[in-house]
């Protein structure tokens, strides 16, 4: 990609006193996700395209040859550029390894809930210059893979002090935070789970919300049931947190069925799913979530979004990068498992991973490329979206911009 010297303006796009203006123009293909655009389909396509960008926010799209005239210019030489990732589901607040976790599992110990628990020591003992290191190091890592807006997750301190620090570190970065002292029943408490639901629910959710937005719960077998999930997602949402959930990832279960019920922004991971729970997704604001990263990890059964997409509900793709059950921060690795094995199209992949996690968020400035969204974009070395799928595991993210700015990976 080349980059021309600043030229007068011809327009008046801005005042002396706005900010400077830039065309990314010679564009191959470009997925704005809004199918008033383009070709018309869902990621409205435009070829031989072109993008403005006004201070942090797109100002125009269309094709090059009709771009209005800007200070800068830009030349993506006959690239695809595509909204940047929104990765809705994440767990970056962590300390220390499960290596040996995977390897025995890839040697035939199924994957439970249960290791979460080594994670739970590590993070404990770590400074909170160690966890803030390690989550910045993953973010980066994902910048460099296209991701420019996440969620992240606290639930490996289970204490009201450790929650309330992973949280507090993960706002300084994200304003897309979950509170999630439900993951798993404290080793403190593993004889009393009452009792902790009632600390989750009371002082460490007084500790917590001031730095979170959202509310999670795992509730699977050997986490929370759905009585205990409900109970804490009720008080999350009466402190002023939004629910989501962990639901019916390693069994059949009522965290579908509950998600709806609250009007949770996602249901995550729905694995197992009845025929009722798939209609209540489809009837609902809810976003199923699906994280095939997990299933990769832990070779468990994939979730079936064609499926869930032929109901009509709502699909995200996300990574739930995690030290136990996903370690990838790779979105597009993420798409070409979902097309390979969970019986997606290249295109609605790709609309999952940026437009769909945009849902999952409840955000309308993320994840498409249209006026007035922000200035998050990703230029493939590659003429197509497609090619993600396609060229699995190739690192084809040559240059991604956030909130108007652009670092190539080598940058970052």
């Amino acid at each position: 990609m080349t980059t021309t010297e600043p030229r007068p303006r011809e327009d008046d796009m801005s005042s002396p006193t706005s900010s400077p203006t830039t065309v990314i123009t010679n564009i191959a293909t470009l997925v704005t996700n809004d199918p008033s655009l383009g070709d018309g389909s869902p990621l409205g396509l435009i070829h031989d395209a072109a993008v403005v960008i006004d201070g942090d926010r797109i100002a125009w799209t269309g094709e090059s040859s009709k771009a209005p005239a800007t200070d800068n210019r830009v030349d993506a030489g006959g690239r695809a550029v595509i909204p940047g990732f929104v990765d809705s589901h994440s767990h970056l607040v962590f300390a220390g390894d499960r290596t040996q976790e995977f390897n025995a599992r890839m040697s035939g110990r199924p994957y439970s809930a249960g290791g979460i628990r080594t994670t739970v020591a590590a993070t404990r003992a770590a400074s909170d210059e160690e966890l803030e290191r390690n989550l910045t190091r993953y973010l980066a890592e994902a910048f460099r893979q296209g991701t420019t807006t996440f969620e992240t997750k606290s639930g490996y301190g289970l204490t009201v002090e450790d929650e309330s620090r992973a949280l507090r570190i993960a706002s300084r970065h994200t304003d897309e935070v979950t509170y999630m002292g439900a993951h798993i029943v404290s080793p403190d408490y593993a004889d009393d789970p009452a009792a902790y639901v009632a600390l989750v629910t009371g002082d460490m959710l007084n500790a917590c919300a001031p730095y979170a937005r959202w509310i999670d719960v795992f509730c699977e077998k050997g986490a929370f049931d759905g009585d205990q999930a409900r109970a804490i997602l009720a008080a999350g949402k009466a402190a002023g947190l939004h629910p989501r959930i962990h639901a019916n990832q390693l069994s059949y279960g009522p965290g579908v069925q509950l998600a709806v019920e609250l009007d949770a922004a996602s249901a995550d991971h729905c694995t197992h799913l009845t025929d009722a729970d798939v209609d209540a997704l489809a009837n609902s604001r809810t976003v199923a979530t699906l994280l095939p990263g997990a299933e990769f990890s832990t070779r468990a059964e994939w979730p079936n979004a064609r499926r869930l997409l032929d109901a009509g509900v709502t699909v995200a793709l996300s990574t739930d990068c995690n030290p136990g059950s996903s370690f990838t921060s790779s979105v597009p690795f993420c798409i070409a498992l979902a097309v390979r094995d969970m019986g997606m199209t290249p295109d609605e992949a790709v609309w999952s991973a940026t437009a769909g996690g945009a849902r999952a968020l409840r955000r309308e400035d993320v994840g498409r490329l249209t006026p007035g969204a922000y200035a998050d974009l990703v230029l493939l070395d590659a003429p197509s979206h497609v090619h993600l799928a396609y060229r699995p595991g190739v690192p084809l993210v040559t240059e991604a911009w956030r909130r108007g700015s652009g670092l190539t990976s080598s940058r970052v």
